[in-house]
């Protein structure tokens, strides 16, 4: 395996980006009704990577530090998944999240259980969703705000062994027109990883059964 990417085949890539664009359409719905703003979100594009290549990933877009929401999820794979935004950037998103004009004081007051509270929508959300099209329970841990460089947060988790992946995705994030860019990544480790493959070719072939 590279450091870098983690071959995917093409369905799979397919079928893994429809399934958290799914997730993330549902976040943007509830963060709509939480927030009583316009949000758009959306995934464009995906990529299984070592956690190496997540770090990298993130320090070529990224030079300062980052603030995350951390969860962990159980069920038929595993791992822990962050929301990750730029350090800079999450005060924006505490304003437009709890709307009303804010001052500094209150907004940094706030900063955390906003930070909180939108990581689990997204989250839970993405993973919900996911859950629910792959027809297996997974359970979650409630959310955990972290401040760290890129290389840190992905050393978290222990993976038990050099092999952890990443899927790490890009999102727009746009709340009333504030572009607040971020990224989802979901570590788990190479069981996981391979459970997760089963149940997406067992979604691909209900997909295209269905559609016969």
């Amino acid at each position: 395996m590279t450091d870098h990417v983690v071959p995917l085949e093409e369905m799979e890539r397919d079928a893994l980006t429809e399934l958290v664009n799914i997730g993330v359409s549902r976040a943007a719905a509830s963060l709509r009704k939480m927030a009583g703003q316009q949000v758009l979100l959306s995934v464009p594009s995906l990529e299984v990577v070592t956690r190496g290549g997540a770090a990298t990933l993130i320090r070529e877009r990224e030079s300062g530090e980052l603030v995350a929401v951390r969860q962990d999820f159980d069920g038929v794979f595993s791992g822990r998944a962050l929301l990750i935004f730029p350090e800079s950037n999450s005060m924006a998103l505490v304003r437009a999240v709890a709307g009303g004009a804010l001052s500094d004081m209150e907004a940094a007051e706030l900063e955390d259980e906003a930070l909180a509270e939108t990581g689990n929508v997204v989250l839970n959300s993405c993973l919900a969703t996911m859950a629910n099209m792959l027809q297996r329970p997974l359970t979650m841990s409630l959310p955990q705000v972290v401040r760290s460089s890129g290389t840190g947060l992905f050393e978290l988790m222990q993976v038990g062994s050099e092999g952890g992946v990443v899927l790490f995705l890009y999102i727009n994030f746009a709340i009333n027109d504030r572009d607040i860019r971020g990224y989802i990544a979901m570590l788990m480790d190479l069981p996981s990883l391979q459970a997760l493959r089963v149940l997406i070719a067992e979604f691909i072939r209900r997909v295209i059964g269905d559609e016969v």
